[in-house]
């Protein structure tokens, strides 16, 4: 397989490592670049683990001269690929080792290799120093800012022995979005509840505690379509539930409208909290209200970026109804848009034929 180098690897270094592979009794190859290909250099057996055999590495390796190692580790068909490239080397000869490294590994079969070290001296290539590479690998990996919150509110809980309000705010979340771990809280459910029982035009606004991952309501406020903006908070992203009742469908309804408002100067990683959790939520809705007779759940979610702009012809727009005027029902209960008198079906003319000749 050619490296983005243009280097090759050489069918002997093939055979080589393939019989290395197969008898277990290799512990180092060395691969250098010569003449334009990868060429097998040495080879040093095993004698004891591959700690204990790592001095051995100082006899076969150049102070100034990049190579290749492939170390056989103590475990049955696994490699270590070893990168040495001293900081003595000459530029050119860095950049042809590191332009070639990848390619090396495919061609020779890239499963076997569990591991790599990168080596700019000898002094990297120590039992010393592959004792602190394994113990690096065995320690914890650094939490991100979410889950260090997470494990400091898990330990207070264990120092105090009660229960923390993120504890009881998980309890009483009711699962209803599952996925992205966001919970709708007893609160909201009952708020949504009542709303699709009732018959004014009220809209409430829900947002996410960040560190519960828990729906929360924020405002509950009666309102028509027209002053819906108002509602709204201008800077930060919510959810939105509004019950609408609308005549742009025949017989009229009333519809619970999910709105999800997410202003360019919200925050990015509240943002990408509310983008991905906006359809889980929308199921959610359905479900909850999946028994209710006097509210339905519009078919279309809204969305906006500005909140200023949702009034009744954004909503019809979002929806669907901005060409429903009154008159017939068609698919989904929603009224066809009459024809312009363009657009009226006229008779259809049979074009004429051609003249007949006369003899």
């Amino acid at each position: 397989m050619s490296a983005s180098s243009g280097i090759t690897v050489s069918p002997e270094l093939t055979s080589t490592f393939s019989t290395a592979v197969e008898s277990q009794s290799t512990r180092f190859l060395k691969i250098s670049i010569r003449n334009e290909s990868l060429v097998h250099d040495a080879s040093v057996p095993v004698q004891g683990s591959l700690a204990n055999d790592l001095p051995k590495l100082q006899e076969i390796l150049q102070d100034d001269v990049p190579a290749y190692v492939l170390a056989k580790t103590d475990s049955a068909n696994e490699w270590l690929a070893i990168y040495y490239v001293p900081d003595s080397a000459k530029v050119r000869e860095k950049m042809l080792y590191a332009s070639t490294r990848s390619s090396l590994l495919k061609s020779l079969g890239s499963t076997l290799f569990n591991d790599s070290m990168f080596a700019t001296s000898k002094d990297d290539l120590t039992p010393e120093a592959y004792n602190a590479h394994l113990a690096h690998l065995a320690a914890p990996k650094p939490l991100s800012a979410r889950e260090k919150e997470l494990e400091d509110i898990k330990a207070a809980e264990r120092e105090s022995g009660t229960n923390t309000p993120y504890e009881g705010a998980r309890r009483q979340a009711s699962p209803l979005v599952a996925g992205h771990g966001l919970n709708w809280s007893e609160e909201v459910e009952q708020a949504v509840k009542s709303l699709g029982e009732e018959e004014d035009e009220k809209v409430i606004v829900v947002t996410i505690d960040v560190p519960t991952e828990t729906l929360a309501v924020s405002t509950i406020t009666s309102t028509s379509a027209d002053t819906l903006k108002s509602a709204l908070p201008s800077s930060e992203p919510c959810y939105a539930f509004f019950a609408w009742n609308h005549s742009f469908t025949n017989p009229p309804k009333r519809e619970l409208v999910f709105i999800y408002s997410c202003p360019s100067t919200s925050p990015v990683k509240h943002r990408m909290i509310y983008s991905s959790g906006a359809a889980l939520v929308t199921q959610g809705l359905k479900t909850l209200l999946s028994s209710s007779s006097t509210t339905s759940v519009a078919s279309r979610r809204v969305e906006t970026s500005d909140p200023s702009e949702i009034d009744e012809e954004f909503l019809r727009s979002g929806l669907g109804y901005d060409s429903a005027p009154a008159g017939a029902t068609g698919i989904s209960g929603v009224e066809p848009r009459a024809p312009l008198p363009s657009e009226e079906k006229k008779a259809f003319a049979k074009p004429r034929g051609p003249a007949r000749r006369r003899p």
